[in-house]
């Protein structure tokens, strides 16, 4: 019997190739190890220049692929030239869309001082300057001037209009011309008592004089616009001498960054068309509205003088790896802040707020794609950045259209940035089907593998990765023995002897729970042992369940026999999964057979347990029995296939073999070992195939054979295929050494049933037949004696009143009608 020794049930690490007493004595990892593939898409899509060969990093979860690429990026952001600074500023030509200014980095901070500065310098001087004898002597001087000319016109006037009969008063409506006698302004009943002709000479006079009155009005008014423009010039003249002298320093500064002259240009304009504002004080400005009254409007404030900072780089020295872990629209693209004044919501440009894109700006940004697409508004956001190449700001509501208050729309910034999206690969075929912006901005896939092969330089790597999470974390260093058994449970993770896990995360997690244990005995280092109960203890937290079903199982709640032979059961595995635990559990499987035409009945499938890789691997058992043992008679039987006790959904086809050697076992009335469990899927022409979970399923029987009583004789067979997978526990390796438990490994389904029932499977002949004797020999006769009594069957006499075969159809001769499918199953037992 094919049975396998104990090396084969677990590859042992030879600690050899590790010259080294602890970890300690390694140099840390700085690359990644085991992902050839995914490193060289990473260095291709990180060098290519054009557009749209952003990076999608797809893996399954666990494999450290956060970590690891961001480590990438920071070494490949070392030898990049740090970003420009970007900043917003008043754009006195269009006030709601504020620019974007881009300075040398560490610039921006020292721009918005230096805009301070110049700002309070420019409000402090030229408040000194309006506040002096000289600028009061010299506006005095004009506003002297303009009053002798109006008085000297309204003289001349009134002389004109005494002379006329008039005299010039004011009144609440303005100047008016009233008749006098005498110099007094005739009374109403001076008035009432003139003649006609009289009145008519009065009214023509005045009308003469109010012509000259609205040209002497008018005259006054261009003296007084005059005055105002002398005053507005000189006003002017003083901010532009103050501010020529204030900015002459700031412009030398800046005088490479044309974008920034240029701003300062317009301010020092500004300043000098909106003098009132830095000539009132806050005590002014206050006092100047009621206290119901909203305050003066932002955009007309100091504030417009304002910079704002919207990335610094003055901290950086190389380019940024920004990683976003909330991937909201505001939190990418960035977002205007609005503030309640007086029931109304406020804006300028100081509440403009940046967004990780920003900060990424000229190096690299890292997302997960499961993240942005919780938030559709954000994945349309980021793709909308990539293709346009700027980072436009603007309000959710105004994206999805809806109406909005008035705010700000500020000037887009150019985005030159790598994106790295990761996620698993399910999303990223998902994505490239069905969304045609995906295929053109991520051409770039790094595929991340689970596994890696387990040479003796990955090995020593795996020791340098220890190293370098013991030194980030402050752990203790590990032996080489300790190395060694990590290695060795990095295989079972893998579940294969020539390969090792890459799935890191759930290394490191050993490697502190292991740290625990070795501080709590004091020890310098962390060894096997510690590794060892790490491992156990981690398990021991999650396997409740699995020794509830070993415990019913022991006390015969659940039925499964491990002595003993039975006709027609068999013990098969399955794997159950809990999430952070899986762990195998028995089950038993029987079969029954009588005569009929429907094959093979999946009674899980019928009732709505069995999942579609289940109901495929019954349907081959049919195609099996039809190739190898009804190529000269019909299949004429009904097997009804179950697994007993099962009350969930069954799925996978790894019980195909066991199903297909209960089958056997009942045609040929050949009683099989109850103590030997089964896992393996078959295909039509009898050959085992590889399964999953080969080393949870093996562990699940033996400690169920080992609750119940090891008794030599119990054991369990996989396929031969399977064998590389095992990386099995210790307690197993040493019960198969010790004779105690065995692990046996088939290719074919001849070989499973000689070893399950002691009997020669029984070769095929020349002629088509089977060896005397053998199983198959006495299969085929069943099936032949099943497919001979159906046929007599349906040639009963016609005197039995029922059926005759009529070109192979059931016909019921009292009706005259074919037979329904219940009633051939009934077997003709109906009168």
């Amino acid at each position: 019997m094919p049975e396998l020794p104990p090396d084969a049930l677990f590859r042992i690490c030879d600690n050899q190739c590790l010259d080294f007493e602890t970890t300690a004595d390694l140099p840390p990892l700085q690359a990644i190890i085991g992902q050839d593939r995914a490193v060289k898409a990473l260095e291709f899509g990180l060098e290519i220049e054009e557009k749209g060969f952003n990076i999608y990093a797809a893996g399954p979860s666990g494999t450290g692929k956060t970590a690891a690429i961001t480590n990438f990026l920071k070494e490949r952001a070392s030898s990049k030239n740090v970003p420009p600074d970007w900043c917003y500023v008043y754009n006195f030509r269009s006030p709601n869309n504020p620019r974007a200014l881009s300075l040398p980095p560490g610039k921006a901070r020292e721009f918005q001082r230096d805009m301070r500065t110049l700002v309070t310098e420019a409000g402090r001087d030229i408040t000194r300057l309006f506040e002096s004898n000289g600028y009061s002597n010299r506006r005095d001087e004009l506003t002297q001037g303009f009053r002798r000319d109006r008085e000297q016109l309204f003289k001349q006037l009134d002389e004109r209009a005494r002379e006329d009969g008039f005299i010039l008063q004011s009144s609440p409506t303005g100047l008016a011309l009233v008749p006098q006698r005498e110099g007094r302004p005739l009374t109403e009943d001076e008035m009432s008592s003139l003649t006609p002709d009289q009145r008519t000479d009065i009214g023509q006079r005045r009308q003469k004089l109010e012509s000259d009155l609205k040209q002497v009005i008018s005259h006054v008014r261009a003296i007084e616009r005059r005055l105002d423009e002398s005053i507005h010039e000189m006003d002017q003249d003083i901010v532009r001498n103050a501010m020529d002298f204030l900015a002459m320093e700031v412009q030398e500064k800046y005088a490479a960054l044309p974008q920034v002259v240029s701003f300062l240009e317009e301010v020092e304009q500004d300043m000098a068309e909106n003098v009132d504002l830095l000539r009132a004080k806050p005590k002014e400005q206050s006092q100047s509205s009621g206290p119901l009254e909203p305050p003066p409007d932002t955009q007309n404030s100091l504030r417009r003088y304002e910079v704002n900072v919207i990335v610094d780089n003055s901290d950086l020295r190389e380019a940024p790896v920004v990683s976003e872990f909330s991937p909201t629209p505001y939190n990418i693209m960035g977002r205007v802040e609005r503030e309640a004044q007086f029931g109304a919501l406020q804006t300028d440009l100081t509440m403009i707020r940046p967004g990780s894109l920003h900060r990424a700006n000229g190096g690299y940004f890292v997302v997960r794609i499961e993240e942005v697409l919780r938030n559709p508004l954000a994945w349309e956001g980021l793709k909308r950045c990539l293709k346009d190449g700027s980072i436009t700001i603007e309000e959710t509501a105004d994206r999805m259209g809806f109406m909005t208050t008035k705010g700000l729309a500020p000037e887009p910034i150019p985005l030159d940035i790598k994106t790295v999206l990761i996620g698993n690969p399910v999303l990223y075929h998902t994505l490239y089907t069905h969304d045609p912006d995906f295929v053109e901005l991520f051409k770039v896939k790094v595929d991340f593998d689970s596994t890696m092969d387990r040479t003796e330089e990955n090995v020593r790597d795996y020791a340098a990765f220890i190293c370098a999470l013991g030194e980030k974390e402050d752990l203790l260093p590990v032996d080489r023995r300790g190395v060694s058994k990590l290695v060795e449970h990095s295989s079972r993770l893998a579940d294969d002897q020539t390969k090792l896990s890459t799935r890191f995360s759930e290394i490191s997690d050993i490697i502190r729970e292991a740290n625990y244990w070795a501080k709590k005995d004091g020890s310098p280092c962390i060894t096997a042992q510690h590794i060892t109960r790490a491992v156990d203890e981690k398990v021991h937290r999650s396997d409740l369940i699995r020794d509830k079903i070993v415990e019913m199982i022991r006390r015969g709640t659940i039925a499964i026999d491990t002595e003993g032979e039975a006709v027609g059961q068999v013990n098969g595995l399955a794997v159950l999964s809990l999430g952070d635990f899986s762990f195998g559990r028995p089950g038993r499987i029987t079969v029954t057979v009588s005569p009929g035409r429907e094959g093979l009945i999946d009674i899980e499938r019928e009732a709505r347990l069995g999942g579609r890789l289940h109901t495929k691997g019954v349907m081959i058992l049919g195609g099996y029995l039809a190739d190898k043992h009804a190529q000269d008679i019909p299949l004429s039987l009904v097997a009804r296939l179950t697994m007993e006790q099962s009350y969930e959904e069954i799925e996978g086809d790894s019980a195909s073999s066991a199903e297909l050697y209960a089958l056997l076992s009942r045609l040929a009335d050949a009683p099989v070992k109850q103590g030997i469990a089964v896992t393996g899927s078959v295909n039509q022409k009898g050959h085992v195939q590889a399964i999953g979970g080969v080393n949870q399923k093996v562990e699940g029987f033996f400690d169920v054979c080992r609750a119940k009583g090891l008794s030599g004789s119990q054991g369990v067979m996989i396929p031969a295929a399977n064998v590389q997978n095992l990386m099995l526990r210790e307690d197993v390796v040493q019960a198969v050494r010790e004779g105690r438990f065995h692990i046996y490994s088939v290719s074919t389904i001849d070989e499973g049933i000689e070893i399950l029932s002691g009997e020669r499977a029984g070769a095929q002949l020349p002629d088509g037949s089977f060896e005397e004797g053998s199983v198959n020999q006495r299969v085929y006769r069943q099936l032949r004696d099943m497919a001979r009594g159906l046929r007599d069957f349906m040639r009963t006499d016609d005197r039995d009143g029922y059926a005759h075969s009529i070109g192979g159809q059931a016909v019921d001769i009292e009706r005259g009608a074919p037979v329904d499918a219940e009633s051939r199953e009934l077997g003709g037992s109906l009168d």
